[in-house]
């Protein structure tokens, strides 16, 4: 009965298997051309979920459908090179890069995976409407096609990960380095197998043929078992990118979309606007609603690696004048007894404090939320604090946090502003902390051929 219940009055997700074990707490992830569908916030725990990318492996399927665009022609590297601030000087077949597109001011529009597939081939992901919209106004010479819903991708995070993989595929892959990819097969399924993953352990993800998307995910699953894999909600997913100090669009910013004009109209009309353009999302926390105050550029989200200028693109000019003058990314701890006093305000009379429920901040009365609040250093705005957590591992209260770099030493103490400027603010001590903050071997570190 309950199953019948969830398949007439909701469409779950086909990517992953419908339990009507699992609490229903759903999140009704962005759908691309209606290939979306509700998936868990939790499947059993967020605690006991946030606690595999460091002691077992996470599977995780909230990225479907996954926003790709195929390109393919010989001047596929080109346009790829005149719309991305990175190097594309050395990318052989087979390798991954983080692409990176800026607007004329330097500002962080989009950024998503490039992977090259052959010489003249490619695909890029979660940056669809940038470069469709780029693609749309240009006359390279090349094929591209929107491939969103032609595949599934399912993320396994941790010191387990690998060693999943090789028993679902019964393939030694210990020669997939650390952003590189191949081909590989699960039950006689193609799949692509791509070193990578935002838990910052050894992590892997697992890309197939929409068609065997659950059986990928079954298989997965029925192989890790032994080796005690989680499957992973929402709530413990979103953790992982503030953990790791990989800074990600729709919890730590968004892009600058605004300061392009004719990108934001052809936008504005789509499913994807409220996530992506801040003047229609809704912004939370002591930042108020002056969304182009949270804009950033790929320095101060920790990216110089990401941008080269042995070529042209949109902002250039503009980066390379910020190249030694930005903001820098750092973790910020706050500090527990602060936090139980906005706890406590909740069992006194009075206004309390602006709540602080659960292990994040996603979601206010149903819309997609964009919380940012203000760091000072005494009287000095210095900050922008954003991506706010539980770490169960760690059982600290962290934060990413764009600061001002003369107050960027770890251990200088600073104050956080919680509550939107129309409720009571509570400031809460925070220190500067380590960054990135998950300090156990990381995923470009480990050696893989060392059993």
């Amino acid at each position: 009965m309950i199953t019948e219940l969830y398949d007439m009055k909701f469409k779950h997700s086909p990517y992953v298997p419908f339990d009507p074990s699992v609490t229903p707490l759903y999140s009704n992830y962005v759908s691309h051309a209606g290939l979306g569908g509700l998936q868990p916030f939790v499947y059993t725990d967020w605690r006991d979920e946030e606690m595999s990318w460091h002691e077992n492996c996470y599977i995780h399927a909230g990225l479907n459908p996954m926003p790709m665009v195929w390109l393919k022609g010989k001047e596929a590297l080109k346009f790829l090179s005149d719309t991305c601030t990175n190097g594309f000087e050395k990318f052989p077949i087979g390798r991954i890069k983080h692409g990176i597109i800026t607007n004329t001011f330097g500002e962080l529009m989009s950024d998503g995976i490039i992977y090259r597939l052959d010489e003249d081939e490619f695909l890029t992901t979660c940056m669809n409407s940038d470069i469709l919209f780029k693609l749309q106004k240009s006359n390279y010479d090349l094929e591209y096609k929107d491939t969103t819903g032609e595949h599934c991708v399912y993320q396994l995070g941790g010191p387990k990960s690998l060693d999943i993989l090789e028993a679902v595929t019964g393939e030694n892959l210990r020669d997939i380095k650390f952003l590189q990819h191949r081909m590989s097969k699960i039950n006689d399924m193609d799949v692509r197998i791509l070193r990578i993953g935002m838990a910052g352990s050894l992590a892997y993800e697992v890309h197939g043929e929409y068609k065997n998307s659950i059986s990928i995910y079954n298989a997965i699953v029925e192989a890790g078992k032994p080796m005690g894999i989680t499957r992973l909600g929402r709530h413990a997913y979103w953790n992982t990118h503030t953990e790791n100090g990989f800074p990600q669009n729709t919890i730590h910013f968004f892009g600058a979309i605004e300061h392009d004009k004719e990108y934001f109209e052809y936008l504005k009309g789509s499913p994807a606007a409220a996530m992506l353009c801040g003047s229609l999302a809704s912004l939370t926390g002591s930042c108020g609603n002056n969304y182009e105050e949270r804009f950033v550029n790929p320095f101060e989200l920790g990216w110089d690696k990401a941008v080269n200028f042995d070529h042209d693109f949109p902002g250039k000019e503009a980066l390379m004048k910020l190249k030694d003058n930005h903001r820098v990314m750092v973790t910020l701890e706050w500090n527990v007894d602060d936090i139980l006093d906005i706890v406590r305000s909740g069992f006194e009379d009075g206004v309390p404090y602006a709540p602080m429920d659960g292990p994040e901040d996603m979601l206010e009365n149903g819309k997609w939320e964009y919380r940012a609040d203000k760091v000072m250093s005494g009287d000095k705005y210095v900050g922008i604090s954003t991506g706010r957590i539980h770490s169960w591992f760690y059982r600290k209260m962290i934060s990413l946090c764009v600061i001002d770099p003369a107050y960027s030493e770890l251990g200088t103490e600073l104050t956080i502003i919680w509550g939107n400027q129309d409720q009571r603010q509570k400031e809460i001590r925070a220190k500067v902390a380590r960054y990135p903050y998950m300090n156990g071997e990381r995923n470009e570190n480990v050696d893989v051929t060392k059993k």
